[in-house]
């Protein structure tokens, strides 16, 4: 562990934009997230009905558009084209153009897994497989595709650490700042899961949603007796800067990651041991009295649940937080729910509003917010936590 490098920040947040079910702007996004109704619904994926978060037929017109716009466009996978989408809004708030020298490194959970469903379907069938199967199903097409599009000069990296994916990013983000090697830096996470494959995944770990209720994801609930976890699609970047311009909706002022060794390659310790040492090392330079909020992980599984409330218990004792996740309303994005979190952190700093899970009791919820905390957690047993404030 590095113990004393969370003397080199904190690291400017000069934007943030996403695309999603949520919207594609902070105002439809906000005005989302304050109704307290469920953006998971049923949609028809593989010829079966499934429970999913998938884009409003207005974005994915957004998307077709973007698909259309160039010729070479039309071969990449939607992880690549949320992911050029939210990036294009991001830099655009922030001010950035392509004068600027920026480091990208936009990461993803599974990567282009609808295309590659699509192209090893037509290898089954015909031995053969198209010339486009290849580069555009490898995981570097993400962030390499969005520096061609924003004809970026700095270096570009892309990486899949499952779940915790885009906060992963953003720790690179950090390091390369304050490395020195840039001064402004593109972070976060896109996916695109809504695939048959990837949804015969999830059931086969017996983790998925099979109620069709107002709130199929009980993420947080730590009362209900099924897994509920629900898939859902999308991208989320944020513009970092060394500096402290005005301009900034955000400060992290504390990161901290950890791995635990694991008994299974899903399973995460009953006490979540590699989140609680996350959270402590975010927090190295914070009193646990001082964070207002944390923005769980929170999937809707029983165990993954409650393993990190029981961290949280750990560190905070008798003094939680609030306590919140956003999976209820849009699912879980994999690669990109980090980032999607921070957003929601981000947007409840700037609007004085803290946004509560409708079926979970809070109490003092009307309290200023100063510091939140944000967690993810992945396959595997790696755990990442970032501390924003204002």
């Amino acid at each position: 562990m590095l113990k004393n490098f969370t003397a080199l920040i904190p690291v400017a947040i000069t934007s943030v934009a996403s695309f999603s079910a949520l919207g594609s702007d902070n105002e439809t996004v906000w005005k989302n997230y304050q109704n307290p109704t469920s953006l998971i619904s049923e949609k028809e994926i593989g010829g079966h009905e499934e429970l999913v978060c998938a884009l409003s037929n207005d974005l994915a017109e957004i998307k077709s558009v973007l698909a259309s716009e160039k010729s070479k466009y039309r071969h990449l996978d939607n992880s690549v084209l949320y992911g050029i989408l939210a990036s294009r809004k991001a830099i655009e708030k922030a001010g950035w153009t392509s004068n600027d020298v920026f480091g990208i490194n936009i990461g993803s959970s599974r990567g282009a897994t609808s295309l590659f469903e699509k192209h090893h379907k037509e290898f089954i069938e015909t031995g053969k497989t198209s010339t486009q199967s290849s580069p555009s199903t490898t995981l570097g097409n993400i962030s390499s595709w969005i520096a061609q599009d924003l004809k970026s000069k700095g270096p570009e990296i892309s990486h899949s650490i499952t779940c915790s994916t885009a906060l992963h990013a953003i720790l690179n983000g950090i390091v390369w700042i304050n490395s020195g090697m840039t001064d402004k830096f593109l972070a976060g996470g896109s996916e695109a899961p809504l695939t048959p494959f990837t949804l015969a995944q999830m059931k086969a770990m017996k983790i998925y949603a099979s109620t069709r209720s107002e709130y199929p994801c009980r993420s947080f609930d730590l009362q209900k007796t099924e897994n509920t976890m629900v898939l859902g699609e999308g991208a989320a970047v944020l513009c970092l800067e060394k500096e402290a311009p005005k301009n900034a909706l955000g400060y992290i002022t504390g990161f901290g990651y950890a791995t635990e060794t694991i008994t299974h390659g899903s399973s995460i310790s009953e006490e979540a041991e590699s989140m609680q040492k996350a959270m402590k090392m975010a927090l190295q330079n914070t009193h646990t009295h001082e964070i207002d909020a944390i923005v769980m992980h929170a999937p809707g599984t029983i165990k993954g649940d409650l393993s990190e409330f029981r961290a949280i218990e750990k560190i905070f004792g008798k003094h939680l937080p609030l306590l919140t996740s956003n999976k209820w309303k849009i699912g879980h994005t994999f690669g990109a729910s980090g980032a999607l979190s921070i957003e929601l952190a981000l947007l409840m700093l700037q609007n004085q509003e803290f946004i509560k899970i409708p079926f979970v009791s809070t109490e003092k919820a009307n309290k200023p917010l100063q510091k939140i905390l944000i967690n993810a957690v992945g396959f595997g047993g790696n755990a990442v936590s970032i501390l924003i404030e204002k």
